[in-house]
């Protein structure tokens, strides 16, 4: 028997979630996003006075913030209430659009 075969498949496919697990819709993110221009605005540029501005940040830091808020590492009245509802996709979505504004 080849066992070769089944290893390469595998690696094949972890490879390729991993590829898709590091895809984002960037138009579905600044669908998602627009409860978040109110303070963050539209291009990311903060409309709010203290807000930090979200245009070009790494998205993984922009991923990782969502999380930490949405997960309850990170406290926030309303960075928490307005990422309770997110999905993992979704954050990558809404950082990838924010990652790509100037």
């Amino acid at each position: 028997m080849n066992t070769k075969l089944p290893i390469a498949l595998l690696l094949a496919s972890v490879a390729t979630s991993s590829a898709h697990a590091q895809m984002a819709d960037t138009a579905a993110g600044a669908r998602r996003a627009a409860v978040c221009f109110a303070c963050h605005g539209g291009n990311g540029h903060a409309k709010v006075p203290g807000y930090p501005n979200l245009a070009a940040q790494d998205r993984q830091y922009l991923e990782k913030q969502l999380r930490a808020f949405r997960d309850g590492q990170r406290k926030d009245p309303t960075m928490s209430a307005m990422s309770a509802p997110l999905s993992d996709a979704d954050i990558a979505n809404i950082a990838a659009y924010f990652s790509t504004q100037e």
